[in-house]
């Protein structure tokens, strides 16, 4: 075999997508959320942490109420049902103090409770457990005509809270249609859900394969890739050492909390350098192609404990620890969420394949062998002898394997992992 085949990476047939603008503005209902960090008074705070608490005391009392029903055999309250017990609670004597938190909020609460169970007998999550405080403590407005946007002066109203300060990053495009306020790490965020009209987008560049792992965080067909940030790992010892050192302290004394109040923050560095990193990666992306083929990963299952039972101790458990924090740390699932909505933003699309085999096959003559993978970083087909980056070759397998589903889109309409409907674009396919 000549050197130069040997070496040469093989022809993926390409993509053009050719847009037609037509005689008239094809417009879409986009519905973003806008995200800011409050700047509240001592006696606002004080409010909040009240109305956060309330949603989360009728929460609980109605998950105990449903969960009652249920195990005497009787039919669970619906929405209207457990509004009628709200109003019971509002006016009781033992919880008057209800009365203070606005009504919408706590009625959204009840309707949170609804979708969760809703979502458990469809068997798309859990069962719905009990909030604790201090985690996800937030209450929602929905209602458009109680809020007032001052964006010029950046500042806010809402009810029974009065107006509150915001730092203004941002413009707020579009109707604003919800408000949710919630806490996270000591600071208060407002996040305000919009709808607005755009005009039809028209994607632009042609289609490319992802390949995912640790070394790399994604490779892409074309040859170039992503550096991982390691955003945990790079915090490690740090978070150790505060934690070490909040275990030290008698649990819930004014040292343990400036302790909590620590880790609390560094959590909160790690948490907002990763999605920072992801965001602008699939913003790229999402900017230069129109369709994206990724690998249809089950991350929960390929990040579980290797620890075993008692009775069936597991193997190898220290290396599999590790492999799951460097998986857990990378953020695959948010990478693909991301691609998802923003891809549809732009009228592109993401195909998620099959990650069977992407990195033993050969792409040049096809040949699949665990043994054409002799090293993590490092692929020889042991068929025809092509040699390339490991990861560069799941990339191009992934695209072909993205070709082949956009080919069959017609005929099996699940193929679409984004589930958005065709753009206004041709897809022509040249060899």
């Amino acid at each position: 075999m000549d050197v130069h085949q040997k070496n040469a990476v093989p022809s993926v047939p390409n993509i053009v997508v050719v847009a037609h603008r037509p005689n008239y503005t094809i417009c879409m209902q986009r519905l973003q959320a806008f995200k800011y960090e409050l700047m509240p008074t001592g006696d606002q705070q004080r409010d909040m942490r009240r109305f956060a608490g309330s949603c989360r005391f009728v929460f609980n009392k109605a998950l105990a109420v449903q969960t009652a029903r249920y195990e005497q055999g009787e039919q669970n309250l619906g929405y209207a049902g457990l509004c009628k017990l709200l109003t019971e609670w509002r006016n009781g004597p033992e919880t008057p103090w209800l009365k203070d938190a606005p009504t919408h909020p706590l009625q959204q609460t009840l309707k949170d409770l609804e979708r969760a169970y809703t979502n458990f007998f469809a068997k798309r999550a859990e069962f719905p457990r009990f909030k604790k405080k201090g985690q996800s403590d937030s209450f929602r407005y929905p209602d458009p005509k109680q809020i007032k946007l001052d964006q010029v002066n950046s500042r806010l109203f809402l009810p029974k809270l009065g107006w509150l300060r915001y730092r203004n990053s941002r413009e707020v495009l579009g109707e604003a249609k919800n408000i949710t306020v919630s806490q996270w790490c000591g600071k208060w965020f407002v996040s305000i859900q919009t709808e607005r009209e755009v005009a039809q987008p028209i994607p632009n560049g042609g289609a490319v394969g992802i390949d995912m792992g640790i070394a790399r965080f994604a490779t892409l067909s074309d040859g170039s890739y992503l550096v991982p940030l390691n955003s945990f790992k790079r915090h490690e010892s740090a978070l150790r050492k505060t934690q070490q050192a909040m275990s030290r302290k008698t649990k819930f004394s004014n040292n343990w909390k400036k302790a909590k109040a620590r880790v609390q923050r560094i959590h909160a560095r790690i948490g907002n350098a990763r999605r920072d990193y992801l965001h602008k990666a699939t913003t790229t992306i999402s900017q230069n192609h129109a369709i994206v083929c990724i690998e249809d990963l089950k991350v929960r299952n390929m990040s579980r404990s290797a620890a075993g039972s008692t009775e069936k101790p597991g193997k190898n458990v220290r290396a599999k620890s590790g492999l799951n924090k460097a998986i857990l740390d990378q953020g695959w699932f948010e990478f693909r969420r991301q691609l998802d909505y923003k891809l549809a933003w732009r009228g592109g699309h993401l195909i998620a394949v099959p990650p069977r085999n992407t990195s033993r096959t050969c792409p040049c003559c096809g040949h699949v062998s665990a043994d054409n993978r002799q090293t993590q970083a490092q692929f020889e087909c042991v068929e025809c002898g092509y040699e390339n980056n490991a990861d560069i070759v799941g990339a191009i397998n992934v695209l072909r394997a993205g070709h082949s589903r956009l080919a069959c889109a017609d005929t099996s309409p699940e193929v679409r992992a984004s589930g958005q409907e065709p753009t206004e674009a041709t897809i022509q396919t040249s060899v």
